[in-house]
């Protein structure tokens, strides 16, 4: 049996090395194993399928699986979005399996358990199944499965939560990149519905997506971005290959960081659709976040990095937003699971709201905080496991990093440094290879390479003895 392991979102791996035929059926029927012992046959399971190469075809070979192990299992009839599988979990009260491999290179592919909460599965799930890897349940004869289409449950809930004919009085050339993504026939058809006037590129479904990695930033959008700045009052739009992963373009060209996103919807949802609770974000998330939930009395919960953390919270508390960095939210009257589709449709009526071009509200944000705040991230490349958890300790036991002293130290995820100028680093490891992940805020690029400079030095320091 191949090393098949539930990381952060799943189990991803290269089409045709380790993601074979064997293999999905074993995890398939770790799966089945699961649900079987958690909710017995009675609980059906949806089956999704995003735009990659043999997604389709394994999609149906587990439907298959399962409806053999006696579920009534429902097969989405067309490429779809995580989210909108997601959603249907929820709606259907079921277990779901989704066939994707999100923002990763197109020779991935992958599968996602999503339970009946409809977010993310929890480590205990996921170690649960993990376990059952190599075991099987007896077939029973009482099961099956259709086809079906998922997609008018999901178009419901989203008429519910954006207003549409706000959206369509917007005065923007509104440009969607398809991104030969899963959000194809979801986004661009609700646009469509209510008769709101846009332009679209890269709206084919391709297995290996032009060839690019199907993430909605820089460099992967810049045709969209081209796009924009040879339109007049335009704004852009992009989601990742499974649809859970926003990008926005302003009226200048400029990609909006995803923080930035999210400090913008949480004051427009609190003031202008009247909603309430907490903003859940990850240790990694700029402190952006926290300035502005201040300064309009919003409550923060943050969580370790990865949105099964904040789903989580998400189900636990009431919630306002919830987002990470990597470009996911989505909002309490949702589902705990990123929608790139809500947040597109969000953004929209949001500057529909304000009456301003969203490069205006950006500068209006900072003003509001006072000061601005940048990021940066390093990816350290060590030989060992050995040598990750040793730089990763010097980190926790440190109280200074050359001429910066720590004024606090958080260790919900790796270990989180606050310095006593208020920028801070965090240092996290990547759980999958000998990798660590430092993540950088400071007021000015200048502090972020001069900050860079620092910590080189100190785990330099480390390794050197």
């Amino acid at each position: 049996m191949a090393n098949i392991k539930f990381g952060t979102d799943g189990w991803r791996a290269v089409v045709g090395k380790d993601f074979t035929e064997e293999n999905v059926l074993i995890a398939t029927r770790a799966i089945a194993k699961y649900i079987f012992e958690t909710f017995g046959l009675t609980k059906k399971i949806l089956i999704g399928y995003d735009p990659r190469n043999m997604a389709e075809e394994f999609g149906s070979l587990c439907a298959e699986e399962l409806a053999k192990k006696g579920f009534t299992v429902l097969l989405s009839d067309k490429i779809i979005p995580t989210p909108v599988l997601a959603y249907n979990a929820k709606y259907y009260n079921a277990c779901a399996i989704m066939f994707t491999a999100s923002h990763n290179p197109p020779e991935y592919l992958g599968l996602k358990f999503i339970p009946d909460y409809a977010g993310p599965a929890t480590d205990d799930i996921t170690k649960k199944i993990t376990s059952y890897l190599g075991s099987d349940i007896e077939n029973n004869n009482n099961g099956k499965f259709e086809t079906i289409d998922f997609s008018e449950n999901y178009f419901s809930q989203i008429k519910n939560i954006i207003d549409f004919d706000k959206i369509k009085a917007i005065d923007k050339n509104i440009i969607f990149d398809g991104l030969h993504s899963a959000t194809i026939g979801y986004f661009d058809k609700l646009l469509d519905e209510f008769g709101i006037k846009y332009s679209s590129i890269n709206m084919n479904h391709d297995k290996n997506f032009d060839g690019k990695m199907p993430e909605p930033k820089p460099p992967y959008i810049d045709d969209l971005i081209e796009k924009v700045k040879s339109s007049q009052n335009a704004i852009g739009f992009a989601n990742d290959g499974d649809g859970d992963r926003f990008g926005v373009i302003d009226e200048t060209g400029n990609w909006i960081l995803p923080d930035e996103i999210i400090a913008m919807l949480m004051m427009h949802l609190k003031n202008n659709k009247n909603q309430d609770g907490v903003l859940v974000k990850t240790v990694g998330s700029s402190n952006l976040l926290n300035k502005i939930a201040q300064l309009t009395d919003v409550k923060v919960v943050e969580t370790a990095v990865g949105f099964k953390h904040v789903g989580s919270a998400m189900r636990e508390f009431k919630t306002l937003i919830g987002g990470e960095d990597s470009g996911g939210l989505s909002t309490g009257f949702h589902i705990p699971e990123k929608d790139g589709i809500l947040a597109n449709l969000l953004i929209l009526e949001m500057l529909a709201y304000e009456n301003k071009p969203l490069s205006k509200m950006l500068e209006d944000l900072y003003a509001l905080a006072g000061k601005k705040y940048v990021k940066d991230r390093i990816d350290l490349k060590l030989e060992s496991d050995s040598t990750t958890k040793q730089i990763l300790e010097s980190f926790k036991q440190t109280e200074t990093v050359e001429d910066l002293t720590v004024k606090s130290k958080n260790q919900k995820d790796g270990v989180k440094l606050v310095f006593t100028n208020e920028s801070w680093i965090l240092v996290r490891p990547s759980g999958t290879e000998p990798l660590l992940r430092i993540y950088i805020e400071a007021e000015s690029r200048e502090q972020i390479k001069s900050m860079k400079e620092k910590i080189e030095k100190f785990y330099n320091k480390v390794l050197l003895g």
